[in-house]
């Protein structure tokens, strides 16, 4: 089954709807629970940017919010330097991503116990793209002293206790996989090996993902599934990243997009349709938590949620 298509009329009706789509008849219209995933900047400019994304998405107040590797665990530092200031500078509750590339098992050790020294309690533990990968191609190797991959990983955090372990989960399949059943039995190790929940790989065939929710499912995967959601509003830079982490892209969201190179605002509004749909229909399936990639930007995420109903929380008096 496939999205039907949206007229720019019909888009901006449900985004500028009072109720919005989680509103529908039968539906739960409870607040449902959000993350978001932040990248650690590379300059001073890129620092601005992302703490006015993060200023203007805490009120919201977020289950947590993720912080994330460079392929190569080429942005470690940076990463560190941003989770402690969300720290300590912030109300929201840090996820630090981790990963074992290029790295001894005792030097990953030392960052779970430094993360947990410095009060992070939660880790989303992932295996890391290639060196010099930047996510695109190359081929994984392990260093003879390090973790494997996601499922050691995950395990060496769990050993040492106090920590919340997300891990991540490729609805279409990872683009190394054989097979969805070989998915499969990897995110269930990971999930015996200590993994507390699970995020998806963005996606736009939700029909892909509820099927990938069944198959886990059925072999006993019991944790939390997070549907990972990515506004769109760059197509091209979309095909780039969709070809490197195997994410379908499919015809319907690229009529959507198309004629559309030099008009950025309604690629906006075309942008937060799909995404706020697209949740809506998981709503309805029975998902009540949601992941955005935000890429450091607020605007679209923020207005996503304002359409599910998640509103900045007032303070008691």
């Amino acid at each position: 089954m496939t999205a039907p298509a949206l007229s720019l009329a019909e888009a901006r009706a449900l985004l500028l709807s009072p109720l919005g789509p989680v509103a529908r008849a039968g539906q739960d219209a409870s607040r449902p629970r959000v993350s978001f995933e932040f990248f650690p900047p590379k300059t001073d400019e890129a620092e601005a940017n992302l703490w006015k994304a993060v200023t203007r998405l805490a009120p919201l107040q977020p289950d947590f919010v993720s912080v994330t590797y460079g392929a190569g665990g080429s942005t470690r530092e940076r990463t560190h330097r941003t989770v402690q200031r969300i720290l300590g500078e912030t109300s929201l509750t840090p996820a630090a991503h981790l990963t074992c590339v290029e790295a001894s098992r005792d030097e990953v050790d030392a960052v779970i116990d430094g993360y947990h020294a410095a009060g992070v309690r939660h880790i989303v533990a992932l295996r890391g793209d290639p060196p010099g990968s930047n996510g695109i191609g190359g081929v994984y190797a392990p260093r003879a002293d390090g973790y494997a991959n996601a499922t050691e990983l995950t395990a060496a955090v769990a050993r040492r206790g106090g920590f919340e372990i997300s891990v991540g989960c490729y609805p279409e399949g990872h683009p190394e996989s054989p097979s969805a059943a070989h998915d499969t039995d990897v995110l269930k190790a990971k999930v015996d090996a200590g993994a507390t929940r699970a995020i998806s790989q963005f996606f736009f065939d939700i029909d892909a993902f509820l099927r990938f929710r069944d198959r886990v499912r059925a072999a006993g995967v019991e944790v939390p599934l997070i549907p990972g959601i990515m506004p769109v509003t760059n197509f091209a830079g979309l095909k780039r990243m969709s070809a490197t982490c195997g994410a379908a892209v499919p015809g319907w969201l690229a009529a959507h997009f198309d004629g559309l190179d030099d008009d950025p605002e309604t690629r906006k509004l075309i942008a937060a349709s799909v995404a706020a749909e697209t949740c809506a229909r998981l709503q309805e399936e029975g998902f009540a938590d949601f992941h955005f990639y935000t890429l450091n930007r607020a605007d679209l995420v923020y207005a996503i949620c304002r359409v599910l109903g998640v509103r900045e929380q007032k303070a008691e008096a």
